[in-house]
């Protein structure tokens, strides 16, 4: 798998679980469904950006373990596979409260605290990703002399 894969698809997680995180708050203050049908959307999309670019990034980190760059990038390894479980614990409860519908309110308030989390564990996986490249200079090519 080519390593800038990653950096082509970790920006839509990003994008797609704040923007749906906003619809869901926007949908819980206004009490219109279409925000919360809309987040919950956004958040399918998210969770498969999510797993796109936990995968990919694995491949491009592959060998990078030694030093300070391999710590930071067991940091951001690890911040984003919590983003991972934390996104797919969120996507498993909302699907379950969308099916058994307001028998289980629980489950959409687990749902909407998992989305809260991830949502913020996404934020701090990017700043450290951000890391990697800008104080690291992970993944940053130079070509010299050509």
């Amino acid at each position: 798998m080519p390593t800038h894969l990653h950096a082509m698809v970790v920006h839509f997680p990003i994008a797609l679980l704040l923007v749906g995180f906003l619809a869901d708050i926007i949908g819980l203050f206004l009490s219109k469904a279409i925000f919360r049908q809309f987040a919950f959307y956004l958040l399918i999309l998210g969770a498969a950006g999510v797993a796109a670019a936990f995968f990919s990034g694995n491949a491009a980190g592959e060998g990078l373990e030694e030093g300070s760059l391999g710590k930071a990038m067991d940091l951001h390894q690890q911040a984003a596979q919590t983003t991972l479980w934390l996104t797919m614990a969120a996507l498993l409860f909302r699907i379950a409260g969308e099916l058994l519908r307001r028998n289980y309110r629980w489950l959409r308030v687990i749902a909407f605290i998992c989305f809260a989390l991830s949502t913020i564990a996404v934020g701090r996986t990017g700043y450290l990703g951000g890391q990697l490249v800008f104080k690291h200079a992970a993944g940053v090519e130079l070509n010299i002399g050509e």
